[in-house]
């Protein structure tokens, strides 16, 4: 265990006033009341509660109703739990973006650690003692004290809220603002427990569960489909392709970043320029030009060079552009590392004239296929054959047999605050970001990252 955390206490701990802070495990931050070691071969003593779920019906667009006292307790009492499910988010998200990218070396790629995490935290709820186990093995949440057969277990409510209290935060600024959703489907005859969909609820701004016939795959796949694009204001359409007659639940979860820098590009410089695909591709890029004062440095030893740029009051995006000549994926791979502590400490602040694509992209990743790239035995415990979820729904077995996760990320060229004033002495670095690169957007006041990407044709 010890070199997985030093990586995530290297990754996340970027501020310095976090090295005082007295430790913790983070198990005991968000346990269970009067939390006990459950014998695993055992089947849980308490019953399930499951709630009815109303058919999905086109014309009923109107999210789940939710307890105005319980948004109200999200946003509170969180500070404490912040920082350190910020750790273990940034390094689940890590090792994800890792798997993503290493599949797709070669297109735009995108992952939100937030809303993966809480995908999963979300499907922990439902599942049974074993499966249960795996998932908090996976998010950094067990205990130390767990034996092979007997494992205390951590209450997701907790981890749900606070989650969502980070989201919170960036929602704080000028204009930026992060919204996320959930749609569960079910078969009609069956009932889902109150613990999962309270999840369903702390983890989104809006939820929506339906039961639907898929005793007529096609019929229900259209039906599903375009529940979630009118629901969506169109961002989430044609996810569901080749249903199964016998499928039990449908998940997704969208992650919704609009978002503007904290100073505006100056429309009137950007322009079409040479973008270096690879080696033998140029395509041709609109790129925004600003110029004023930046935080950056060059890496030698990566052999890259790195931009801080603010977002709104808290947040902000790291650009790591490869020297010319150099790999992205390589530099990639040295990221996961920990490198990233490293550059806050070493950044300076001058003036550069800073040109970078024009992008807002989106991604959807089948949560199936992404535990298979990270390690397939895991796919299988968590959401494979071996995965139990006995506490999900009135009927067993239960399966989740569709959980897709959907990341948008649009940025405007408008900012929060006038344009800099550019100091007539000197003469700006110039700094033209026309090959692919990688980005990263953070949550300042907690450390969490809330998107990883890599943009290798900014026209995709």
């Amino acid at each position: 265990m010890r070199s997985p955390l030093l990586a995530l206490l290297l990754c996340c701990y970027l501020s310095g006033s976090q090295a005082n802070r007295v430790y913790v495990h983070p198990f005991y931050l968000f346990a269970a009341k009067n939390v006990s070691c459950e014998t695993l071969d055992t089947q849980t003593s308490k019953p399930l509660e499951t709630l009815p779920v109303a058919p999905l019906d086109i014309e009923v667009l109107a999210p789940d109703s939710r307890d105005p006292s319980e948004l109200d307790t999200q946003r509170q009492n969180i500070t404490v739990r912040t920082a350190v499910l910020a750790e273990l988010v940034n390094s689940v998200g890590l090792r994800m973006y890792q798997a993503v990218s290493n599949k797709q070396q070669s297109t735009n790629t995108l992952v939100s650690p937030v809303n993966t995490f809480g995908s999963l935290v979300t499907f922990f709820l439902g599942a049974s003692k074993k499966t249960a186990s795996s998932f908090q093995s996976l998010l950094g949440l067990s205990s130390n004290t767990d034996r092979a057969d007997c494992v205390s277990f951590m209450d997701g409510h907790k981890v749900l809220k606070t989650l969502q209290g980070i989201n919170s935060l960036v929602d704080d600024g000028p204009k930026d603002e992060i919204t996320t959703q959930v749609w569960t489907f079910i078969r009609q005859d069956a009932q889902l427990s109150e613990d999962f969909v309270q999840g369903t609820q702390e983890f989104s701004d809006t939820s929506f569960i339906r039961g639907v016939d898929f005793s007529k795959p096609q019929e229900a796949e259209q039906l599903v489909n375009s529940f979630m694009e009118k629901t969506s204001d169109g961002r989430v359409k044609g996810i569901f392709k080749d249903l199964n007659s016998s499928s039990d639940l449908l998940f997704v979860s969208s992650f919704n970043f609009q978002g503007n820098w904290r100073t505006a590009f100056q429309p009137e410089k950007t322009s079409l320029q040479e973008f270096h695909v690879d080696e033998t591709t140029t395509v041709m890029a609109a790129l925004m030009t600003h110029t004023g004062q930046y935080h950056y440095l060059n890496d030698k030893v990566l052999q890259c060079t790195v931009v801080k740029l603010s977002l709104s009051k808290r947040s902000y995006m790291l650009l790591v552009l490869p020297h010319e000549g150099i790999n992205l994926h390589g530099i990639e791979s040295e990221l996961l590392t920990g490198v990233m502590s490293e550059w806050h400490q070493s950044f300076q602040e001058g003036m550069l004239e800073l040109s970078l694509p024009k992008f807002s992209m989106s991604s959807t990743t089948y949560m199936r296929d992404l535990l298979t790239n990270m390690d397939p035995e895991l796919e299988a415990k968590l959401l494979g054959s071996l995965a139990e979820f006995s506490q999900l729904g009135n009927t067993n077995p239960f399966t989740i047999d569709k959980a897709v996760n959907k990341v948008s990320f649009e940025m405007s060229e408008e900012g929060a605050e006038p344009q800099d004033k550019v100091q007539e002495a000197g003469v700006p670095l110039k700094l033209t970001i026309n090959r692919p690169f990688f980005f990263c957007v953070i949550e300042g006041n907690s450390n969490a990252i809330l998107m990883l990407g890599k943009i290798t044709n900014p026209n995709l």
